[in-house]
């Protein structure tokens, strides 16, 4: 029995500028560019096993454990079918390969971070997908124009795994081809090595799944918000801007720039009918937070030092430069204690709770252990990995391996 199998990890991208609006729903084209930092696969990643062979009878998925039927899901099944299409034109020119596009796959893929938590799990699962089989059928990805064109693929499962395919610092094109789509695609604009020193702290508030999905949310959005419609005409500005301070290593600028448009993309959540409530009081605390800490290096003279920033969901994502990172740790520690002590990957040693002398302590109110469930600690990254089979997720029956712990 013939069997090829590929397996593959990719990484999770939290966005800078945000995506949120479509312009065409089965396309996945978005209203705006978005352009989003890669983070480290060391902490978060998806990785997928993709599987085909001659005797399978149907498509199957498993899912951090769920089985799910291919055929019967459309994101699936539409990434699924770009990328057959893409190998039988890679058959056509090379007619001694293997016909594999005509085969059925079996593809297990597992999150080492909470699915649907707005951790972005949809982004680096069709990224994951996407890429593992790629790499099944053979197909280029040596250079960026080849991961450009796969993201076309990625970007039909879920509009934000197209930047989940490189690595650092990564814009989503939005495009002008309204009929095919065959513009709207990722790039990179500069690597993970070019700008090393940013790191990410996530802040756990929730690892439910959220009460309003992206896709139904923004659908709303675009439907009745008349603060959208000022969003889209302005937010290619800002990302040219973004860009620039990315190049000029400029973290002032980005980080003003990244916490104005978390801020107004919620605003646009609001402002939607009936109104879509992403953050809670918690993730206005540490708004709070942040925004104090920013405050007090100014009054000394000095520059942003982080930048919140919140996808569609509580969970809060700290940029800073590494060298800042001990304080803002010590800051939310000090606000909402941990169950456990919060040993730093990056220090190997524990951070305690502590302010930065000339902090308004009065800006928050102290919570209750469990307010902010876990930290994690990381920083930008490469982009998607392939492995070798030890890393399979089947095993050597076809069988899906217990979930890794």
């Amino acid at each position: 029995m013939s069997i090829k199998q590929a397996t593959v990890s990719a990484p999770v991208n939290i966005a800078c500028i945000k995506y949120w609006g479509k312009r065409n729903e089965s396309l996945i084209l978005p209203t705006n560019s978005s352009l989003s930092i890669t983070l480290s696969q060391d902490h978060l990643c998806s990785t997928t096993t993709s599987r085909t062979c001659a005797e399978y009878e149907e498509n199957l998925l498993w899912l951090n454990g769920k089985e799910v039927k291919i055929d019967n899901d459309k994101r699936l099944s539409t990434c699924l079918q770009a990328m057959r299409k893409q190998r039988e034109r890679y058959e056509t020119k090379y007619p001694n390969e293997p016909k594999v596009s005509q085969w059925k796959v079996h593809i297990c893929s597992e999150n080492n971070f909470p699915t649907a938590a707005g951790l972005a799990s949809s982004a680096s699962g069709f990224a994951a997908l996407a890429y593992s089989l790629a790499s099944l059928y053979d197909l280029p990805l040596s250079d960026p124009a080849d991961v450009s064109e796969l993201s076309l693929n990625a970007r039909q499962g879920s509009g934000s795994a197209c930047r989940s395919l490189f690595g650092g610092f990564v814009e989503w094109q939005m495009g002008r081809d309204d009929l095919h789509g065959s513009d709207s695609r990722a790039v990179q604009v500069a690597d993970h090595a070019f700008w090393p020193e940013i790191h990410a702290l996530i802040c756990i508030v929730s690892d439910d799944k959220k009460g309003t999905s992206s896709t139904a949310g923004m659908q709303r959005t675009v439907e009745t918000s008349a603060l959208f419609q000022y969003r889209i005409q302005h937010v290619e500005e800002k990302l040219e801007d973004i860009k620039q301070a990315i190049l000029k290593k400029d973290f002032d600028t980005f980080a003003k720039i990244t916490m104005r448009d978390s801020n107004q993309f919620h605003a646009v959540a609001l402002d939607t009918d009936p109104p879509i409530f992403y953050l809670n009081d918690v993730s206005r605390a540490i708004i709070a937070v942040v925004t104090e800490y920013n405050r007090v290096s100014s009054a000394a003279g000095g520059k942003c030092k982080a930048a919140y920033t919140f996808d569609a969901g509580p969970n809060a994502v700290i940029y800073a430069p590494a060298e800042n990172m001990q304080e803002i740790i010590g800051m939310i520690i000090q606000y909402f204690p941990q169950p456990e002590p919060f040993k730093d990957p990056f220090l190997n040693d524990v951070i305690e709770g502590s302010l930065v002398p000339g902090f308004n302590s009065a800006v928050a109110k102290r919570h209750k252990v469990g307010a902010v469930k876990g930290l994690i600690h990381t920083c930008v990254g490469d982009g998607p990995r392939v492995l070798g089979d030890e890393h399979a997720l089947f095993d050597a029956n076809g069988k899906p391996k217990p979930k890794s712990k």
